[in-house]
């Protein structure tokens, strides 16, 4: 697990979208699945992947760095299925972006400024949403672990 943190962290400055993050995702086959989860007025995009194991395990919420929700974070949520966990990804940016979307819609090098805009108390909503929802999946044992940079 500490090795996985700190790949994480050494890994957060070449974050950006990458192709091979996203081919690598594509021919992945474990599950993948986009969520929305609602709490107040917001919605939070939430990427989630399941391992492909038969009994419960845990789950291991991935708070994104300053980048968003990219490509790499997925792969890293795909890895961590792979490793047998179930990995839970918000996009802490959902409906912050240009066009009313997340990560995905900021400009190269924008997403930082809106990562650093966003409310203490809205981060603290969101990820509060996601880890009751992670607690809950029926495939989980019930532990919640996080990791990650913001």
């Amino acid at each position: 697990m500490r090795r996985l943190i700190i790949a994480y962290a050494l890994c957060c400055a070449t974050c950006f979208a990458q192709q091979w993050a996203r081919d690598r995702l594509e021919k992945s086959s474990r599950h993948q699945e986009w969520i929305y989860l609602k709490h107040g007025d917001r919605t939070v995009d939430t990427f989630v992947v399941y391992p492909e194991v038969s009994h419960k395990t845990p789950v291991i919420l991935i708070i994104h760095g300053d980048q968003g929700l990219t490509d790499w974070v997925q792969c890293l949520a795909d890895e961590l299925a792979e490793a047998g966990y179930i990995a839970i990804a918000p996009d802490l940016l959902s409906g912050m972006g240009p066009k009313g979307g997340g990560s995905s819609e900021f400009a190269p090098g924008a997403a930082p400024q809106a990562v650093g805009d966003l409310p203490p108390g809205q981060i603290i909503a969101d990820l509060n949403t996601v880890a009751d929802y992670a607690r809950k999946i029926p495939a989980a044992s019930g532990t919640v672990a996080i990791a990650g940079l913001l």
